[in-house]
């Protein structure tokens, strides 16, 4: 004889199963099912693929022809047409159409990102609009900042938004160039076309078209000889 707990188990699968056939009835693709959980308001597009371990909640909206997953968590998120998402995991945001985002991001409330984004391994972005074709690849956090168009964001970026006691923004224009290991000390802005070298940490607006160095000069020191 089944217990309580067992009984509610079973409606709960019942009400899950349910809901993948109704989606697949509307033209999305579940080829398997294991670990897919999606909430009664979820709306997703025809064509779009839901891989396994995918979690949407909330008031997620999914265009048509995305490929969502595998071990990807939504919640609140709108995603446009064509977009794919691979273990991502997003809360109260916006992705354009045509973005490749993952794996291992993560987009907190309040991002935006426009349309054709690459968002690579190990990325965070938290409150901050990106605009369209721009590039985040890897090892970067992107919190309280507004990037233009056209945008490249080399590996291990950091946006300082943090002074102890208050949130401060940065803005980067269309076309500008971030490069490796910098840490952009808000608030500060870089200007269109705007370079910066590896290495810098930015603290002061760099104009459009200029290239900045906010680096120590290299000094090398021969060890002691051995005796």
């Amino acid at each position: 004889m089944q217990t309580y707990w067992e009984d509610l188990l079973s409606l709960d699968e019942a009400a899950r199963q349910a809901i993948l056939e109704a989606h697949r009835d509307g033209g999305v693709k579940l080829p398997c099912t294991d670990g897919v959980i999606i909430a009664a308001g979820v709306k997703i597009g025809a064509g779009t693929l839901i891989l396994p371990g995918t979690i949407l909640c909330g008031g997620t909206v999914i265009g048509r022809d995305c490929v969502i997953g595998p071990g990807s968590v939504l919640a609140d998120t709108a995603v446009g047409e064509g977009a794919s998402l691979n273990n991502v995991h997003s809360e109260d945001a916006v992705v354009g159409p045509g973005c490749e985002i993952g794996p291992w991001v993560r987009l907190r409330p309040g991002t935006a990102l426009g349309g054709g984004l690459r968002v690579g391994n190990f990325v965070e972005i938290k409150n901050s609009t990106v605009g369209g074709g721009s590039k985040i690849a890897h090892l970067s956090y992107i919190g309280d900042a507004r990037f233009g168009q056209r945008v490249n964001v080399g590996c291990g970026v950091a946006v300082a938004n943090y002074d102890g006691r208050d949130k401060h923004e940065t803005v980067v224009g269309d076309g500008a160039f971030i490069g490796c290991n910098n840490s952009l000390v808000a608030p500060v802005t870089l200007g269109p076309g705007a370079y910066t070298a590896a290495g810098s940490v930015i603290t002061e607006d760099v104009p459009a078209g200029n290239l900045a160095i906010a680096r120590a000069r290299q000094v090398n020191k021969g060890s002691r000889r051995q005796e």
